[in-house]
């Protein structure tokens, strides 16, 4: 070392520069050695797989760590978009999967609608509703068919009720409950009058003892003669 004059027992000689130094000053680092990247070789790796990558001495282990990664690294690459649309003919994949609610099939973004892929769930829900659909069409067409034919009798306040307004802004199955519950009141009032006129008519015809003959007889007493 130029600005050290120290006197060692056992003087080292550097294997790089070939200079001598002491004890203190013999690695690499301490006397700074300009020929230490000679020596001091170290052996990149490679950050995917874990192998050793050759370098030459005059090389930048950066370069060949790049052409390594590109060309001969074995590392398994991890995919990323494995979600396939599971439409016909369609090979796009999507990041997360996208389900039907109905079918419970994966799709894509674009099919992911129950109109696009053609759901066998909705089919299967449009089959069985028109099976149920006329019963009640009929039915509440019954039943608002009597409510018209009664709507010119008087019955309290049901009397001067349209269809329309019974109806007003409900379902047709609401409609439907709302008509048969008023066409059952209504037939019970019917008939609760017509068991009250019977029993009217029964007790007006009961004949009282004599009353018919004295009745001709003050009529014909109490007629005028004048012609």
């Amino acid at each position: 070392w130029s600005s050290l004059s120290c006197l060692d027992f056992l003087p080292m000689k550097c294997d790089a520069c070939g200079e001598i130094f002491c004890s203190e000053h013999f690695s690499y680092q301490t006397h700074s050695c300009l020929s230490a990247s000679r020596k001091d070789v170290q052996v990149p790796v490679c950050p995917l797989c874990s192998e050793p990558v050759p370098t030459p001495r005059d090389v930048s282990p950066d370069v060949t760590v790049g052409a390594h990664i590109d060309q001969f690294c074995r590392s398994e690459k991890k995919k990323i978009y494995t979600n396939r649309c599971t439409f016909r003919n369609c090979k796009k994949k999507e990041l997360i999967p996208v389900s039907c609610t109905v079918c419970r099939a994966n799709f894509c973004l674009k099919h992911r609608h129950t109109s696009d892929h053609d759901c066998p769930g909705t089919a299967a829900t449009s089959k069985r509703t028109p099976a149920i659909a006329p019963i009640f069409s009929q039915t509440a067409q019954a039943a608002l068919q009597r409510q018209q034919r009664q709507a010119s009798v008087p019955v309290r306040s049901v009397a001067g009720t349209t269809v329309a307004a019974i109806q007003g802004t409900m379902s047709e199955d609401e409609a439907l409950a709302r008509a048969l519950a008023l066409s059952m009141q209504e037939e019970d009032e019917a008939s609760a009058r017509a068991s009250r006129g019977n029993g009217n008519a029964s007790r007006s015809s009961i004949p009282v003892g004599g009353s018919g003959a004295s009745s001709n007889a003050a009529g014909s007493k109490d007629k005028c003669n004048l012609s």
